[in-house]
């Protein structure tokens, strides 16, 4: 018996209505969700930390997410997880006919621009609504969908030429949302805040740069830099909420100096 095979039998076990777990019987796509998300986020932190040892646990904890969807599916008589896997090997063949197509397409060696050609072909036939944004996942995070939103509207015409035009949007939208400040009304002002903050990931579309990633990594740098000034105060027998703004500005300056 294979390892996969095992890990099936588990998850069957689990989901025994008689002798399985309580909680994996309870559980739904919908419970699940949320955990599938959390572990692929926990596979991308240990790629982040370079830990591979971590990397292969969080690979099987992802990969326990996987076959638990495909049981419940299952029992439901839907699909298996031999049709999850089938489904995208036939997929991976389609996407690549450079690889697995006919002679001549393997001959030809087209490989830019084949794999979003053949994507908008699946969802044409996928969807018919016609939109260039169709298939756009509303469940990914929001600076991501808002990524993904911006390139297909791009794809199609519907972009700024350079970088000088999403400046200008941005500085527009940031003018909108200190009009809506100056209202008070709470509504407009979340509204007019997710205008910039989508402006700005279309800037980082066209800057070729993931806004995710400069996000994490702006966020890794102000912990990094925080933590640093707290114990520099620390050490001076201090606490921080006794120092003030322009002391705690000068502490700032010195941890970015320290630390980067």
């Amino acid at each position: 018996m294979t390892n996969i095979e095992k890990l099936l039998e588990v998850m069957q076990r689990l989901r025994d209505p008689q002798s399985g777990c309580p909680w994996d019987v309870q559980q739904t796509f919908s419970t699940i969700a949320p955990y599938t998300i959390e572990e692929a986020y926990e596979v991308a932190d240990a790629i982040e930390r370079g830990d591979l040892e971590d990397l292969k646990g969080e690979l099987g904890d992802l990969l326990l997410q996987v076959v638990f969807h495909a049981q419940i599916a299952a029992e439901a008589g839907h699909f298996e997880f031999d049709d999850v896997a089938g489904a995208i090997c036939e997929k991976m063949r389609r996407r690549h006919p450079h690889v697995f197509g006919s002679e001549e397409e393997r001959a030809s060696g087209k490989v830019d621009g084949s794999w979003e050609e053949i994507k908008d072909q699946e969802r044409a036939a996928a969807t018919d609504d016609g939109s260039a944004l169709a298939g756009v996942a509303k469940a990914l995070p929001a600076l991501k969908r808002a990524q993904k939103l911006g390139k297909r509207a791009g794809r199609v015409g519907f972009d700024w030429p350079d970088t000088l035009g999403v400046k200008a949007k941005i500085d527009e939208e940031l003018e909108e949302l200190g009009r809506a400040v100056g209202t008070r009304d709470q509504g407009e002002i979340e509204a007019e805040f997710g205008d910039v903050l989508f402006a700005v990931v279309n800037l980082a579309r066209h800057l070729d740069i993931d806004p995710e990633k400069a996000l994490s990594g702006a966020n890794a740098k102000f912990e990094r830099r925080f933590r640093d000034m707290e114990a520099a105060i620390i050490e001076k027998g201090s606490a921080i909420k006794d120092f003030s703004l322009e002391s705690l500005d000068q502490e700032w300056r010195a941890a970015k100096k320290r630390v980067g």
